[in-house]
C-alpha cells in the first residue's frame, strides 16, 4: 500500500503542472509529448500448472518518466526512453512455504481452508518505446500508438498466505522470496486517444527462476498485463 501511495504522490504534482501548461496560449514548435505516465492493469497469469488457477484480483500499478525524442520535423514520430516504478500482485491457489530458507510451492493441504495466496513484486522499470501520434503544438487531444519493450529489475518480492487451520483459527504467513527472476522483460503496446489509452504488457521471461519447481515440475508462469495508461505533458 505504501508503494502505491508513493506512485500516486509522484504523479499528482506532475498532473497539476501539465494542466497549467495546457492553459498556456503560447505555441511551442519544439514541444515534447507524454513525458510522464501512470497506469493500472489486471495481471493475467499464463502457463499455470494443471489444476492451478488464478484467484481474487491480481492488479498492477506503474508510474514514471519517459524522455520523448522526436525523429521528424512534425514531431509525430519518435522514441521514448524512461525510468519508473512498478507494483504487481499475482493471486492463485498455490501456496508458498518457507522451511529453513528453502521455498516450496504446492497446493494447500486439505486441512487448510485457503482464503488468499499471493506473490507481490516491486520493480524498477525501463520502458523503451517507438512512438507515433497525430499531435501538433496546440492540440492536446490526439491518437497515439506506442510500442516497444520494457526491462524490469525486481527490488523486492513477498509471498503472503491467509487461511483457516483445522482448529478453525485464522493464520497468516508472509516472507520475502528470493527465487524470482531479478531481470525481467517483455513487449509493450499502448493505444488510445487523449486520456483514454489501453496498455498491454506480454512477458518474455518467466516470473520464477528456471530451477523453481511446483509439484515436481518446472514453475513456468509468466504475466500478461492488460489495463490503462495515462500520459501527462
Amino acid at each position: 500500500m505504501r508503494f502505491s501511495i508513493l506512485i500516486v504522490a509522484l504523479i499528482t504534482p506532475l498532473y497539476l503542472v501539465a494542466q497549467f501548461s495546457q492553459d498556456s496560449t503560447s505555441v511551442d514548435k519544439l514541444y515534447l509529448e507524454d513525458q510522464f505516465y501512470a497506469g493500472i492493469t489486471y495481471n493475467f497469469i499464463l502457463n499455470l500448472p494443471n489444476d492451478a488457477s488464478q484467484r481474487n484480483f491480481s492488479y498492477g500499478l506503474q508510474g514514471g518518466f519517459i524522455k520523448d525524442v522526436p525523429l521528424n520535423y512534425e514531431r509525430n514520430i519518435g522514441l521514448g526512453l524512461g525510468l519508473g516504478l512498478g507494483l504487481n500482485t499475482y493471486y492463485t491457489n498455490v501456496r508458498a512455504i518457507q522451511t529453513d530458507g528453502d521455498i516450496q510451492y504446492s497446493f494447500p493441504s486439505d486441512a487448510i481452508d485457503a482464503r488468499r495466496s499471493k506473490i507481490e513484486t516491486h520493480l524498477v522499470e525501463l520502458p523503451f518505446e517507438f512512438r507515433w501520434r497525430n499531435s501538433d503544438p496546440t492540440s492536446y487531444s490526439f491518437w497515439r500508438i506506442y510500442t516497444g519493450i520494457k526491462l524490469s529489475y525486481v527490488i523486492n518480492t513477498r509471498s503472503k498466505f491467509v487461511g483457516v487451520d483445522a482448529d478453525d483459527q485464522n493464520f497468516k504467513e508472509s516472507f520475502n522470496n528470493n527465487d524470482l527472476k531479478k531481470l525481467q522483460y517483455g513487449l509493450t503496446f499502448n493505444f488510445g486517444y487523449h486520456n483514454f489509452n489501453v496498455h498491454v504488457y506480454y512477458a518474455l521471461t518467466r516470473l520464477f527462476d528456471n530451477q523453481v519447481l511446483f509439484e515436481a515440475e518446472e514453475f513456468r508462469i509468466k504475466p500478461l498485463r492488460v489495463g490503462f495508461i495515462f500520459y501527462i505533458l
